[in-house]
């Protein structure tokens, strides 16, 4: 019972941490359309879940596509305006070099070492603001998660004392420091929040904004209708400088 306890008191205390540390958003402006739907999008993270939905439907809507991929045999797509190019999110000179000739970025970043403290996240979006600025890429479109700033606790209870504590402390504080560096990027951006991720079928019909989620039970959405609002935020104004939730 003790060791229950002294969990429980930890994860109450990394909620609160986590509220503080990510960022908090303001309200949602009225702005309508964006002006100028970009031609060329650089995509981050395109060989995980939501990066290869990512690719394959901003070819489907017409964009020519840059991908960044540490490995390029996982993205598995071959299309005539997709251009793979191997580098390292880590490595300032090869994101400079992928993001050079595009006007937008999308960023699916994420990795899989969970259990020792990291800032892969942080500074490889560090890094792409870094180059968005010196080529010109005004918008970014970054994917984070329900859980940070003020969404604390809108994944479910399961999430807020168990999987998020017992699992991704690391993790998302680092999405902390990577909401932070956007927030405060001279770059037109949009934090996307998504509940727990699966693999569903795209429904096209999505919650989004502030207060999505729930405290008690997990939020859910597919990957595929993440991928479609991160898309659907090039080409509107509508939640510019806003870390929206998203989910089911």
């Amino acid at each position: 019972m003790t060791v229950l306890l002294a969990f429980l008191a930890y994860a109450v205390i990394l909620a609160i941490a986590l509220a503080f540390a990510g960022h908090r958003s303001r309200a949602a402006s009225s702005r309508g359309p964006a002006r100028a739907r970009p031609g060329r999008v650089l995509i981050v993270g395109a060989t995980g879940g939501t990066g290869r939905q990512l690719v394959a439907q901003a070819l489907a809507r017409g964009y020519e596509v840059t991908a960044l991929v540490r490995k390029p045999s996982p993205l598995g797509i071959e299309h005539p305006r997709l251009t793979v190019v191997r580098g390292n999110v880590l490595d300032g000179a090869s994101v400079d070099a992928a993001v050079r000739g595009c006007e937008a970025v999308l960023s699916a970043l994420g990795h899989r070492r969970y259990f020792y403290p990291t800032r892969i996240l942080s500074e490889g979006t560090a890094n792409l603001l870094r180059a968005m600025e010196r080529h010109g890429a005004r918008r970014l479109v970054c994917e984070t998660a329900l859980g940070i700033g003020d969404s604390v606790g809108r994944l479910g209870l399961l999430y807020t004392f168990f999987i998020v504590p017992a699992i991704l402390p690391f993790y998302f504080w680092d999405k902390t420091r990577q909401e932070r560096a956007i927030a405060t990027s001279r770059a037109e951006w949009v934090i996307v929040r998504p509940a727990a991720l699966n693999n569903g079928a795209l429904r096209g019909r999505v919650k989004q904004g502030r207060g999505v989620g729930n405290f008690l039970w997990t939020a859910r959405i597919s990957r595929a209708d993440v991928a479609a609002f991160m898309l659907d935020q090039l080409e509107s104004d509508a939640h510019l400088g806003t870390a929206p939730g998203v989910s089911w």
